[in-house]
């Protein structure tokens, strides 16, 4: 067993890891930036809630500052030959956008869900198998095509099929499904969010699609990279970045610590081994302090959260509004290397306002220091939103002296 770290020790590492220590942009956000980033999250976990911006464009904020949204879009869906892809969707940590070249790490489990992911899609494939020659043949023709594209190149008329919910999905649109799982197809996506499915190839490449890697090997490489982001984690912690079964990365822990990937460690309070990768450090830097998405790689493991911050964080998106406790988008605040508060935000387009619908601090926060820092991190967030002001409605423990901040 190795050195003890402390409970702080373990957070510092755990915050560097993620960029939160990395020196800020001397001037606008680049493509430079953009990628370092990815290089320290691995992954971008995506969702389709608007409220106040889809899920994979706040990490790179929270990390970067204000930066263009034309950068991911780039990155992900409007690549260029000067600008070429870096990300690609898929079932990772749910779904995200990943690294276009980790694309071979994941062909084992394109393979395990090659009739579907979920059973209503399998049950679709099965009903439909002459579909796909048909939907395939139009998107060799036609290029990346959305389910309706599809449909209607197909003939298929859906004209008393109920609008619009995600189980209200057409046989088509299941289909693609099925094919985006098991890697047939890959999408892109539009300026509403919606997929527009292609070959695999002509999305991320032929040269990417010919890579075979053993099963193995590319869950080993997979849990390497999890170390990276973790800095220091679980088995546990480890596993779940790209939902991985937790019984099968603790069978890869003994080869990870001969190779020298990472160090077996205990950590104040853990309760259970943890694992040190090699180019984790304590950083000298000071935390940044900034909003964090729900699904920020940071915090989008509860259980982490919990044993990293304290900070018992539950999304509520699903919760009948009079059963919340928080609110329905409600993000962490990280201040002083810990998560000292949660605001429920939305985006008020209409009237130009970031609204603060409730707030709420951590026992033990220093409001003096929190409270103001809090109100410009608003403000930065409302300017990059390109909303004109903050609003704070007047709900939960936080919301007076943060009201009282925002408009001094």
């Amino acid at each position: 067993m190795g050195t003890d770290l402390s409970a702080a020790a373990a957070r510092s590492i755990a915050l560097a890891a993620q960029g939160f220590t990395d020196p800020a942009p001397n001037g606008p956000v680049t493509r430079a930036h953009f990628k370092r980033v990815l290089g320290r999250t691995r992954l971008l976990q995506m969702d389709s809630v608007n409220v106040l911006a889809r899920a994979h464009y706040l990490p790179a904020f929270s990390r970067l500052g204000a930066y263009d949204d034309r950068l991911l879009d780039t990155a992900a869906w409007r690549s260029t030959a000067r600008a070429p892809r870096l990300l690609v969707e898929y079932w990772a940590h749910e779904a995200a956008l990943i690294p276009v070249d980790d694309w071979p790490l994941f062909r084992w489990r394109m393979t395990e869900l090659a009739g579907g992911r979920w059973r209503h899609v399998r049950e679709a494939l099965a009903r439909n198998t002459a579909l796909v020659d048909d939907i395939l043949a139009v998107i060799i023709e036609a290029g990346a095509s959305t389910p309706r594209d599809l449909e209607s190149a197909l003939g298929v008329d859906r004209a008393g099929a109920a609008p619009g919910t995600w189980w209200e999905r057409g046989e088509v649109k299941n289909v693609c499904e099925a094919l985006f799982a098991g890697g047939t197809l890959s999408a892109v996506r539009d300026d509403k969010f919606f997929r527009h499915y292609d070959l695999a190839e002509r999305v991320v490449g032929e040269d990417r699609l010919a890579v075979d890697l053993p099963k193995a090997e590319a869950v080993a490489e997979l849990v390497r990279r999890a170390a990276a982001a973790h800095g220091i984690a679980t088995a546990a912690d480890l596993a779940d970045y790209y939902r991985l079964p937790t019984a099968e990365v603790r069978g890869l822990l003994g080869a990870l610590i001969e190779d020298g990937t990472v160090t077996e460690v205990t950590v104040e309070g853990w309760g259970e081994p943890a694992y040190l990768h090699r180019e984790a450090s304590i950083p000298r830097r000071p935390v940044r302090s900034t909003l964090l998405s729900p699904f920020d790689p940071l915090v989008f493991y509860r259980p982490r959260t919990l044993r990293l911050f304290g900070f018992h964080y539950r999304i509520e998106i699903y919760v009948p509004a009079h059963k919340r406790v928080h609110g329905y988008y409600v993000l962490p605040y990280l201040h002083d290397g810990g998560l000292q508060a949660r605001v429920d935000l939305k985006a008020d387009r209409r009237r130009g306002v970031l609204q603060v619908l409730a707030a709420h601090h951590e026992d033990g926060a220093d409001l003096d220091h929190l409270v103001p820092a809090l109100a410009a991190d608003l403000a930065a967030l409302a300017l990059w939103r390109g909303l004109d002001s903050v609003q704070v409605q007047p709900s939960g423990d936080l919301a007076a002296p943060l009201a009282r901040a925002v408009a001094g």
